[in-house]
């Protein structure tokens, strides 16, 4: 029995061998299909695959045959023993074969974690974690150059952040020093690169963020000169790109050096290296042109850069500058024509419809809630009030100018504003336009308050808007019945309108009805909380009901709000003399006077509370300041008069007397202060002509008499005899009036008489809080001379020197014109908002 053994490949061979016995069909089989030659299902034969992707399919072909009828040249097999492999002509044993004692998996292409090499009964360990641990990373060497340079390099990045964060938060000087430390480290990183021999390798982008970062800090230091050096080093270099631009920096110092002409060249230097793709920035750049050009007055110039602007890309601010620069030339057509451009300048901002929300949907609502407020939606508002400002300040600009008449050309702007997309601001030009009649010295205030009236029926904002005006026209003209209406009027249209609240109060507050004027001022608090017109007002309502603490808390917070109000520190000092704490009465007018120097009437508060306390030296320079800045004010004139009498200079007290004989010429007592003080000093012959000249004046003043009577004794006149028997007649007249006077008292009955008693304890009462320090200066006066001299015989009804505050514990109306005073009476009226009235 023959065996015959079929030649075949890889895994298939055992399963494939056929056993032919002689007895059996030789051809027996050739028809056959063997699956191993299906190419149809090559693509899922895992072993042809495996083939394929490793270099098992890249083999050389096989270059020996091995004869198909040759027994002997194949190897023999039999059930019982193992096949001896048959060697291949690359020398690679046959699959199944067994090599140095290792066992072959069943496959013609070595599998990973698998190797010739293996012995048997060795373990699979694919990722050769029995070689133990990896060896540790070599250690970084940091003495390499490369490694010096990035360090280097990192430094000098880490000092321009720094500088930079300087600069956001103010601290310029910090970001100039980090800013030239980063130049050093970076001028030494350039040496160490040429030294380790690359310099082909600076960084450019290093260097050049080093040198702008340090012109923009000396620019902000104001050092401009080594500015204008960093940014020529910057532009000079050529290896830098775009440095062109950066002119526009040079540009911008120059104007701030108002080198205006250099400016000009700069700026155009850099509009020339600009390409047009750059529309924004070039846009720029010519607005800056046109401003320059308005500051050195070649308005020409500048509307030619200002019209290409409006033509290219237009813009709120380029058609404000463009109607300024034809009003300086006075072109009445073109004026028109740009205001007409103005307001049809497109602001790019979404309807404020947008952030109503709908009830239906509450997702939307959600979304609306929260960017109702955002930053974008703010940015709007900011945008759409800048448009309103313009507009509502070039309609009054050109209104007079191109018409000819203010009304007719204020017309024509609101006619224009109508049909343009700002219809909501063609009332408030109206309105503005009422207050514009009230601002010019000719105005007619009949047609002011008509064209306020007319707004009665428009709707609730402009309506609370005219009314809140009407309201404060009114209070000014004491009307306070119509200023009533009007508040009441503004607060319907409005409940939430702070300053309709304000001249409600002020109403209620001129009724003294004290208490009902605090709540509106509160309430108008409640609904701005920075109304400052609400917080003074309520301030002086508390003073008035006599809650001076809580008066001092308003004003203190006001003057947190408002650090350099005068008026404001006023009322603290007053508040604080009110609660006799005149040391830091004294520190507020301090600081009054920091701001207002030559107020004659804080001077003269300041020289009172220095007397109060003792400090005659101070007092005097405080009263002289006062008189130099007012020499009108009678009570310091009475004041330094009894000063240079008391320090025994009665020679010049006496200038300070005769003009207060000038400013109250019918008071005989300053003209006897004259003659006095001529008696003191010596000179009697001046003294008896100025009582002559009293007598002449005043026949029945018995004081001037009894004077006239001494000295004609004294220097031995013959007119002695007279003025004797004058002062006789007048005193026997005194009598019979004091009689008279004591008669009809007696013969009033008891009631009439407590009555008149009571009511005149009370006014004492009154006066003696406002003379209280008065009266210890007139005591004072009253007491300089001897028992013999004149002020000791005057009467104190007919020679009353007292002093009385200016101002009084109340804060009185002060009794001089030359400056008005802070006082209760002076609210802070709310006459229109910052939207109605620009500055």
């Amino acid at each position: 029995m023959s065996i015959s053994l079929h030649h075949l490949t890889g895994e298939r061979e055992m399963e494939n061998v056929h056993l032919a016995v002689e007895e059996d069909d030789l051809y027996s089989g050739y028809n056959d299909y063997n699956p191993t030659f299906d190419s149809e299902e090559l693509e899922n034969d895992v072993g042809f695959q495996q083939a394929v992707r490793t270099s098992h399919g890249r083999r050389p072909p096989m270059t020996a045959k091995f004869p198909g009828t040759a027994i002997g040249a194949r190897p023999l097999a039999s059930s019982f023993g193992s096949r001896i492999p048959m060697a291949s002509s690359m020398g690679r044993p046959m699959t199944g074969a067994v090599q140095d004692g290792a066992a072959r998996p069943m496959t013609a292409v070595r599998a990973a974690g698998y190797t010739s090499s293996l012995t048997r009964g060795s373990n699979f360990d694919p990722l050769g974690q029995s070689k133990g641990p990896a060896p540790p990373l070599e250690a970084k060497n940091d003495d390499t150059p490369e490694e010096k340079i990035k360090i280097l390099e990192k430094k000098v990045n880490d000092l321009i952040e720094e500088s930079c964060m300087g600069q956001s938060l103010g601290a310029l000087q910090l970001a100039l020093e980090k800013a030239k430390e980063a130049g050093r480290k970076e001028r030494a990183l350039v040496r160490q690169r040429e030294q380790s021999g690359n310099a082909d390798h600076i960084n450019l982008d290093l260097t050049y963020s080093v040198l702008l970062n340090l012109a923009n800090q000396y620019a902000n230091n104001e050092m401009y000169p080594e500015a204008l050096n960093s940014y020529q080093v910057i532009v000079k270099n050529k290896m830098f790109s775009n440095a062109g631009r950066l002119k526009v920096n040079m540009a911008n110092i120059y104007v701030k050096q108002k080198n205006y002409p250099k400016a000009i060249k700069f700026y155009r230097m850099a509009l020339d290296q600009i390409s047009n793709a750059h529309k924004e920035m070039r846009i720029k750049i010519m607005q800056n042109i046109g401003v320059v050009f308005v500051r050195m007055g070649q308005y020409s110039d500048a509307i030619t850069s200002f019209e290409h602007i409006m033509s290219e890309s237009p813009n709120i601010r380029t058609g404000f500058n463009l109607i300024l620069c034809y009003y300086a030339i006075g072109d009445r057509d073109r004026m028109k024509k740009a205001f007409q451009k103005l307001i049809s300048v497109p602001l790019g901002i979404d309807d404020e419809d947008k952030y109503i929300p709908s009830n239906d949907d509450t997702g939307s609502n959600m979304v609306i809630e929260a960017i109702k407020n955002d930053k974008l939606h703010q940015m709007e508002r900011d945008l759409k009030a800048l448009a309103e400002k313009y507009i509502m300040t070039a309609a009054k600009l050109i209104a007079p100018a191109i018409e000819t008449s203010f009304a007719t050309g204020f017309d024509w702007c609101v006619d224009m504003v109508k049909s343009s997309q700002y219809v909501e601001l063609a009332n408030d030009l109206e309105i503005n336009k009422a207050i514009t009649y009230l601002r010019q010295k000719d105005f007619n205030q009949v047609t002011a308050v008509e064209t306020l009236k007319t707004f009665e029926k428009k709707d609730s904002r402009v309506k609370s808007a005219a009314a809140t005006n009407l309201s404060f026209l009114y209070f000014l003209e004491k009307d306070y019945d119509q200023a009533d209406r009007y508040a009441d009027l503004a607060m319907n249209a409005d409940r939430y309108n702070p300053a309709a609240l304000i001249n409600k109060g002020n109403t209620v507050f001129a009724k003294q009805d004290h208490e009902k004027a605090a709540e509106f001022y509160k309430e108008a608090l409640r609904n701005d909380s920075s109304c400052t017109e609400a917080l003074y007002n309520l301030g002086l309502t508390y003073k008035r009901l006599n809650r001076l603490e809580e008066a001092l808390d308003c004003f203190l917070k006001l003057h947190a709000i408002l650090r350099n109000s005068a008026q404001v520190m006023y009322q603290l000092a007053n508040l604080y003399e009110l609660l006799e704490d005149p040391q830091q009465a004294i520190e507020w007018l301090m600081q009054v006077i920091s701001v207002t120097p030559t107020d004659p009437q804080v001077l003269a508060k300041l020289g009172e509370l220095h007397d109060g306390e003792g400090d005659k030296s101070q007092a005097f320079q405080y009263y002289c300041e006062s008189f130099r800045y007012f020499p009108s004010n009678i009570d310091v004139i009475e004041w330094l008069g009894a000063y240079y009498i008391e320090t025994q200079f009665c020679e010049n007290a006496i200038q300070y007397f005769e003009r207060a004989t000038l400013i109250q010429p019918t008071q005989v007592k300053w003209q006897l202060m004259v003659a006095s003080c001529y008696r003191r000093s010596g000179n009697y012959q001046k003294a008896l002509e100025t009582y002559k000249d009293i007598h002449r004046k005043f026949p029945e003043n018995a004081e001037c008499l009894r004077f006239l009577v001494r000295l004609s004794t004294d220097m031995g006149l013959k007119e002695v005899q007279e003025y004797a028997t004058k002062l006789k007649k007048v005193e026997k007249m005194k009598e019979i009036r004091e009689q008279r006077v004591k008669s009809g008292r007696e013969g009033s009955t008891r009631g009439r008489r407590e009555g008149r008693e009571g009511s005149a304890g009370s006014a004492d009462s009154g006066h003696s809080s406002n003379s209280t320090k008065g009266e210890r200066l007139s005591a004072k006066m009253r007491s300089l001379p001897g028992s013999n001299e004149p002020y000791e015989a005057s009467s104190p009804k007919e020679i009353d020197a007292s002093y009385v505050d200016p101002l009084g514990p109340q804060m009185e109306r002060p009794k001089t014109g030359a400056k008005k005073r802070v006082e209760d009476d002076d609210f802070a009226d709310e006459e229109l908002g910052d939207d109605l009235l620009p500055e």
